[in-house]
């Protein structure tokens, strides 16, 4: 009897170790840090931003200074120009809230260093790891990914096929140019969204703005197109002043 209970009293140990351990070991996975990664449009700071409050904080636009809505101050960041390749990294200056529509807010400087084109300036920023190489410096760029970026060409042409390199000048001519509409807001009677244009345009000097019926249920108010986001912009901070929120965008 003596030893049965002896043998009971190994293997309960055995099993609550075995539990133990498991535990710790999921528990640790859980903890494992997910890294911010995102693609989306800069909003490019000057003053003007500050002063109409359509951002709470201050820039130096002579400066490498970057602007998150919730990414914490001095997060290691990489911002990618993914247009060229060109890169920078840096750290994040200032947290504070800016319109949905962008997913950072960048100064002039990281626009210039990047080479961003300033009427559609998409980026991706990706947060760097800590056990990544890291180098934090205003104006710093790898050299490496500048002359790659620089030396790679547009199109790949091929010298021994001419018939294919005129075939791809001509699509490359034909390619259609992409615009964007703003989706504002959905309604079920046609009656109702014209009521909302009306008040938008007449009121607070919205222009371009159109119906489209999507069904006998459904009319959709937009405004557009515009040629590039720079020019959507400026429509979008206007209606989220007014209390639109999460307006959607999309590439007529």
């Amino acid at each position: 009897m003596k030893i049965n209970k002896i043998l009971i009293t190994i293997i309960s140990i055995l099993f609550l170790y075995s539990c133990a351990d498991y535990k710790i070991n999921r528990t640790d996975k859980d903890i494992e840090k997910k890294y911010y990664s995102s693609h989306g449009f800069a909003l490019i700071y000057n003053e003007n931003l500050y002063k109409n409050k359509v951002v709470k904080r201050k820039l130096k636009n002579n400066k490498i200074e970057v602007m998150h809505s919730f990414l914490k101050p001095k997060t290691r960041i990489k911002i990618i120009n993914p247009i060229n390749g060109i890169s920078l990294d840096t750290i994040i200056s200032k947290k504070s809230p800016f319109p949905k529509i962008f997913n950072v807010v960048i100064t002039e400087e990281i626009a210039s260093v990047l080479k961003l084109n300033t009427e559609n300036p998409y980026i991706e920023i990706r947060e760097v790891k800590k056990n990544e190489t890291f180098i934090a410096k205003e104006g710093s760029i790898f050299e490496e990914e500048r002359k790659v970026a620089d030396k790679a060409p547009v199109n790949e042409i091929k010298m021994d096929d001419i018939t294919q390199n005129e075939k791809k000048k001509k699509k490359t001519k034909s390619k259609k140019i992409e615009k964007y509409i703003l989706v504002i807001s959905d309604f079920y009677y046609l009656n109702s969204a014209n009521n909302l244009k009306k008040e938008l345009v007449e009121k607070n000097k919205i222009d371009n703005i159109s119906i489209k019926k999507i069904n006998n249920n459904k009319y959709r108010l937009l405004a557009g197109p515009f040629e590039n986001f720079n020019a959507l912009k400026t429509t979008y901070i206007s209606l989220n002043n007014l209390g639109f929120e999460d307006l959607n965008i999309y590439k007529e």
